[in-house]
């Protein structure tokens, strides 16, 4: 059993003066939800999710070795600077301060050097896509990149573990964003190797069905999120319901690898569905409370059961915990569901926007 502490290093076999590294790092949307964390980012019930392809967040790392003649006071901070597409971004900084404070103790050699970090989003940041998950990825597989060269005798097993549990000390779903297409993250008795600590990519047979799955996400509302990811996680502390969707998450995860097995689209989308409108409803009965959705994310669900009903095709939806859409369907029946949304969903979202994206494989070095 894996413990934080099997993440901390030796010394260190090599040293280096600078370089830089270039990772892209997906996006990746929840089947079953992960809602509810304990100390240290450790989830309160395991999660299963689609690793994306398109959406995604590619960041390149520049290092240089500073002067460590210079005094303590400097030499006991961080250094470094963040671009956003190229352009300084201040209100950046603070998360990526917070989370180099998290994982220097895994990461012994942050102060020994600048940073120059430059990042970018293959989607609109303001789109109301998650772009923590992807962003703290691609930063945990540029700094694993740097400590493999300071130690390269390093297995790769090693490395993308530890950049899965690195980047969830920055956002816990961005654990789910490093290595393979079917992530599985947090303890699930039935799946063998899941961990807290870090996400592993499912370990079971997936059926062709599933195979190439697309995902057409719907921009309902791009403004900023009502509620930050971290302000719901704490609401599921003394939630009423807590303890039971807790349990009906590990249910659900149950369900979905005799599913992933048979290929059962029915039965997926019962699982897949009922999720995303119980994440919705533990914010509905949560104190304070709130409601999550917009009257068009209501519209496009409507829309796309009655669609369902009426073609028999096995398409359907899930949530984050905002108002856009994610329409989930088989590779096989693209041209029917692209054209449904086009004629019937576009209307709903804002600017008529959407995502054409699809399962990938996770984070690549550029």
């Amino acid at each position: 059993m894996f413990t934080a502490a099997d993440f901390i290093p030796n010394k260190y076999t090599s040293t280096i003066e600078n370089g830089n590294f270039e990772w892209s790092a997906p996006s990746n949307i929840a089947l079953v939800k992960y809602w509810g964390k304990k100390d240290n980012q450790i989830p309160a019930n395991p999660s299963v999710s689609f690793t994306l392809n398109n959406c995604k967040t590619i960041t390149k790392l520049g290092f240089e070795k500073r002067d460590t003649s210079t005094s303590l006071s400097v030499t006991n901070r961080f250094s470094f600077d963040l671009l956003f597409e190229g352009k300084p971004k201040e209100d950046f900084k603070p998360k990526i301060q917070k989370f180099l404070e998290r994982v220097e103790v895994y990461l012994p050699f942050l102060k020994d050097y600048h940073f120059t970090i430059d990042t970018q989003n293959t989607f609109p940041h303001s789109s109301g896509i998650a772009s923590s998950a992807s962003g703290m990825a691609a930063l945990a597989m540029n700094f694993m990149s740097l400590e493999k060269l300071l130690n390269p005798e390093m297995t790769d097993e090693y490395f993308y573990q530890k950049a899965s549990f690195l980047a969830r000390l920055g956002s816990g779903s961005a654990c789910r964003s490093v290595k393979g297409n079917v992530v599985v993250w947090g303890n699930q008795e039935n799946i063998e190797g899941s961990s807290d600590l870090f996400g592993v990519e499912f370990p079971y047979v997936i059926h062709e069905n599933f195979k190439n799955y697309q995902d057409t996400i719907l921009l309902v509302d791009k403004g900023e999120k009502q509620v930050s990811s971290t302000v719901g996680h704490d609401l599921m502390h003394n939630h009423p319901y807590a303890e039971r969707r807790f349990e009906q998450a590990h249910e659900n995860l149950d369900k979905l690898i005799a599913i992933f097995e048979s290929g059962n689209l029915e039965e997926f989308i019962k699982v897949v569905e009922s999720e995303a409108l119980t994440l919705h409803a533990m914010m509905m009965t949560s104190m304070p409370y709130f409601i999550l959705m917009k009257p068009n994310t209501l519209q496009i669900i409507n829309a796309i059961w009655k669609f369902r009903r009426e073609t028999q095709i096995p398409v359907c939806f899930t949530l984050d915990a905002g108002a856009n859409v994610h329409v989930l369907y088989p590779e096989n029946v693209s041209e029917k569901v692209l054209q449904f949304i086009q004629d019937e969903l576009v209307v709903f979202c804002q600017n008529r926007q959407y995502i054409c994206d699809k399962i990938g494989n996770g984070s690549i070095a550029l």
